[in-house]
């Protein structure tokens, strides 16, 4: 009732026409000059026209006196016609009583009806930001890992999900590119679009090593939109960055943040081979981030989010991506080939700990099997003699050159290599060195 009668006597000022309502206008008459009733001269003022007076002479207003508003409303007042004065008090009334009847029945809170929510004004790099991520998200997918499962009793088999991850459209031939780890284990995958259409997948190919797979998909040319692809060569600490993907199983989230590192080295979560130049980012990536695209300010794919770092699980702050010219490299291999092509050396070597408790810096080699490039070249592996007394075979120092502390150096030497090049690899074979060429050869699963 409060309410009511506050937005009563609101009205009742708002409808009268002599109210003192800021927003109303007086007439623009020249308050400085008399009037009469009769035909006004060149001086005369129309307002005391309306003042019953008999003579011209006898003026209610001195000459040359200007009226101020709250004077003239209760001059006005004073001269009203008290028929009108009784139908506008009437009028009120019944429109009051109309607009209260109104707010009963809709059930309209009276505080917030007259409420005029005001435009959002955004900032230029708020704008930004909205537009990166409305031209971008039809280009992010979502991949469900489908598992195979057999019901203990009735022996049925059916497909359970094991997990899902992120993705990106590569071209319009229905080319996604994701993470391997994201895909491993399945039986089968979809891939749903932005539009919530869902496709079954094809995995077209994968790379272990770099945690990098190219799954296929039947859709349609005019659902496909390839994220625009950047470089990450000439990346910045410092500038920012957008992670866009699908946390959580929740549908196209938006992160942002800066690169906090470059040329970090992580490894691969299948095959534990070092993955190099890996971008640090400290935008936020959770479980369900994995495959989706990292991109710059100007929406270009400058990465893959692959991983944490995170005793918890979810996010810390301190997130990695793979570097998209290592992707691009790989992509386009297993688009045409269907498969990665990378030297190996063809050895099995020991742990870095136990080289180092020997007191020596270098690779050890396990095993070097005959039919592969270091057995045909030469390369003693580790061996026991007859008395069951252990005999270490060659240390790797260097190779072209370059020093070899740990298997991560080696791997990195050789992953500027090509299949078929030689190499001069230094190995420590007792107490002295000797330097032994090797013709490098792609994995024997991959010829």
């Amino acid at each position: 009732m409060a309410a009511s009668s506050s937005l009563i006597s609101t009205h009742f000022h708002s409808f009268s026409p002599l109210s003192r309502s800021p927003n109303r206008k007086f007439l623009p008459f020249p308050l400085s000059k008399p009037f009469s009733r009769q035909k006004p001269a060149a001086s005369a003022s129309p307002i005391l026209s309306l003042l019953p007076h008999k003579t011209q002479k006898r003026s209610l207003i001195p000459q040359q006196r200007a009226f101020c508003p709250p004077c003239l409303h209760k001059l006005l007042l004073a001269t009203r016609n008290p028929f009108s004065s009784v139908v506008e008090s009437l009028l009120i009334v019944c429109a009051s009583a109309v607009l209260s009847l109104s707010l009963f029945i809709a059930d309209v809170d009276p505080a917030s009806a007259f409420v005029v929510t005001p435009p959002k004004k955004l900032q230029s790099d708020e704008l930004a930001t909205v537009q990166l991520f409305q031209e971008n998200t039809p280009s992010v997918v979502y991949i469900t890992n489908l598992a195979a499962r057999q019901d203990a009793f009735t022996l049925d088999v059916f497909e359970v999900p094991q997990g899902s991850g992120s993705g990106f459209v590569w071209d319009t031939d229905g080319h996604i590119v994701t993470n391997y780890h994201v895909i491993r284990g399945a039986s089968d995958l979809r891939v749903t679009l932005a539009d919530q259409s869902t496709y079954d997948a094809k995995v077209v190919g994968f790379d272990q090593d770099k945690d990098v797979a190219v799954l296929r998909v039947d859709a349609p040319k005019e659902k496909l939109r390839p994220i625009p692809i950047g470089q990450s060569a000439d990346l910045l600490v410092g500038q920012k960055v957008f992670a866009i993907g699908n946390p959580f199983g929740l549908d196209h989230t938006l992160t942002t943040g800066v690169i906090s590192g470059l040329r970090r080295e992580i490894s691969s979560a299948a095959t534990g081979r070092p993955i190099q130049d890996v971008i640090q980012t400290d935008a936020a990536i959770n479980p369900g981030n994995s495959g989706g695209p990292l991109l710059d300010s100007t929406g270009r794919l400058i990465g893959i989010n692959t991983a944490i770092y995170s005793p918890s699980g979810a996010s810390s702050g301190v997130g990695f991506s793979i570097p998209v010219d290592t992707v691009s490299g790989i992509v386009d291999q297993l688009v045409k080939f269907g498969k990665v092509t990378r030297p190996i050396l063809g050895i099995k070597f020991a742990p870095d700990q136990s080289v180092e408790q020997l007191g020596v810096s270098g690779v050890l080699v396990l095993d070097a099997p005959a039919n592969g490039p270091a057995g045909k070249a030469g390369l003693l592996p580790t061996k026991r003699d007859t008395y069951g007394r252990l005999i270490l075979g060659d240390i790797i120092t260097s190779v072209n050159g370059k020093k070899v502390s740990n298997g991560s150096d080696l791997y990195r030497i050789l992953d500027q290599c090509k299949v078929g090049d030689k190499v001069i690899v230094e190995v420590l074979r007792g107490d002295h060195k000797e330097k032994i060429p090797v013709l490098l050869e792609p994995k024997a699963d991959e010829t």
